[in-house]
């Protein structure tokens, strides 16, 4: 594995399967003026790199490819790469979450930081991932904005009149920041080789555009400023956690406008999909026009639905806690994370359109929820008993987690319940093992399917695995 300082890769993308096999995208990145990274080989023969892009001094590179269910695996730059082609029967995947911090995280050191990741990688080793979610958060971009005058102040003051010369200045220097978060991200001790070798989803969340994105006031988001912020993230999000560029985005996500940049992706006996709860988003919705037609046209084909919601879809009476915070000054700062939930007053109505289109679904298939954000592990149920719909919560895999003591009044509050919808209700559970309703330990999720059968385990940093639970 290459990860000499302006080199990364190759790290796979899942594109799908069919009949001819698992067709996958290796991404590779160079310094800009450097060698192409050469031909990969597989069992068919070799296949060039196409270049997607030149930013910030770099190269990006992709090798579009598809494995057979006879072949292991692929050959780059003198090095094999162990791949499961084989997706139906028993697979094992992954999912994670909130990888990085607000503050400092450049900084941070490295076997502290993806200690984790480690784990993670040493879980694949031992009995190997077909894919890896990533359910938001994959970097964090909040400290990207620091050291240029128009966003040296963001979000709190944004220039009104920026001149065309001074946002183009602001690009090029978003993209240099935003591409240093990602190399150290994607070669990082403990991710780069398991990203060589598992291919990866992922959906994006607010920390890879900047904190709160969406649900910071409109004369923020909507200002010049915000617009080219956005504009960057948006690029370095398709090329880096999708190998992608504009061109490629009808092909991937299911809104082929690319208003939103929700996806879907069926394996045998399953069926994965994420909406964009980032793109279309504001202070009073969630979701757009965009996102929403594609989400009422999906028909899920899997004998198990599993869905990426980067923000918890199953939660506690949050509003209650937001009517609370708004009559504290003090606490009005963190207005933008309450608006950021599902159960944000602002968000009531599209919550329950939401909860209602999971419920459609879980008619034909069981469903499962997959969530990071909170910096916790928890999980959650919406009744009634006979037709569950599971909410498994794994965040973060780097991110620190916060106070034990944060945890349990958490969970105090969990206790409340909600039922949005009638017979329905939500209940916030102890994860097997655990007597309290949220752990405060970094973690990551796993899910096995068995014999037709689906379970997840929970790896807690500090209190090793949780006991297997059953999500049919």
């Amino acid at each position: 594995m290459v990860q000499d300082k302006g080199f990364a890769g190759p790290i796979l993308h899942f594109r799908g399967c069919d009949a001819n096999g698992l067709h996958l995208a290796a991404v590779t990145v160079t310094p800009q003026g450097a060698a192409s990274p050469g031909s990969l080989r597989t069992a068919r023969g070799d296949c060039q790199p196409v270049l997607l892009a030149q930013v910030a001094g770099l190269a990006v590179w992709r090798h579009d490819f598809t494995l057979t269910t006879a072949e292991r695996g692929y050959h780059l730059n003198g090095r094999d790469h162990a791949v499961v082609t084989r997706l139906d029967g028993d697979i094992r995947i992954a999912f994670v979450s909130c990888n990085g911090e607000e503050n400092g995280d450049l900084d941070r050191e490295s076997a502290e930081r993806n200690l984790m990741w480690a784990r993670l990688e040493a879980d694949h080793r031992r009995a190997p991932f077909a894919l890896l979610l990533q359910g938001g958060d994959q970097i964090y971009a909040d400290e990207a904005t620091h050291g240029h005058p128009l966003t040296q102040d963001w979000p709190d003051h944004v220039p009104e009149d920026p001149s065309p010369d001074d946002l183009d200045d602001l690009t090029l220097y978003l993209q240099r920041k935003f591409a240093e978060r990602y190399m150290m991200v994607l070669a990082a001790e403990g991710c780069a080789n398991l990203l060589a070798c598992v291919p990866s989803l992922s959906v994006w969340d607010d920390h890879d555009i900047c904190d709160g994105w969406g649900s910071l006031p409109e004369s923020r988001t909507a200002s010049a400023v915000g617009q080219a912020l956005f504009r960057v993230a948006r690029q370095m999000y398709l090329l880096f956690q999708h190998g992608a560029t504009e061109a490629d985005v009808p092909a991937l996500f299911t809104d082929p406008t690319g208003s939103a940049l929700g996806w879907r992706r069926d394996l045998p006996g399953a069926t994965l999909f994420a909406p964009d709860l980032r793109s279309e988003r504001h202070r009073h919705r969630i979701m757009g026009e965009a996102g929403w037609k594609a989400m009422d046209a999906l028909q899920p084909m899997g004998d198990h639905v599993f869905m990426v919601s980067s923000v918890p879809l199953l939660g506690p009476r949050l509003s209650l806690l937001e009517s609370a915070m708004m009559m504290i000054p003090r606490m009005q700062h963190y207005e933008d994370d309450l608006r950021d939930q599902w159960q944000s007053h602002a968000h009531r109505d599209e919550w329950r359109r939401m909860l209602g289109a999971v419920l459609r679904m879980r008619k034909t298939a069981p469903v499962t929820v997959l969530s990071g954000e909170i910096h916790l592990a928890t999980r959650a149920e919406m009744g009634p008993d006979d037709s569950l719909v599971h909410q498994l919560v794994a965040s973060g895999i780097s991110h620190r987690a916060p106070p034990k003591a944060y945890a349990r009044v958490l969970g105090l509050f969990a206790g409340l319940g909600d039922a949005p919808l009638k017979g329905h209700p939500i209940r916030i559970k102890p994860l097997p093992g655990q007597k309290h309703r949220y752990v405060a330990e970094r973690n990551y999720l796993t899910l096995d399917r068995r014999a037709g059968r689906w379970q997840a385990v929970w790896h807690l940093e500090e209190s090793g695995d949780t006991p297997p639970l059953p999500l049919d």
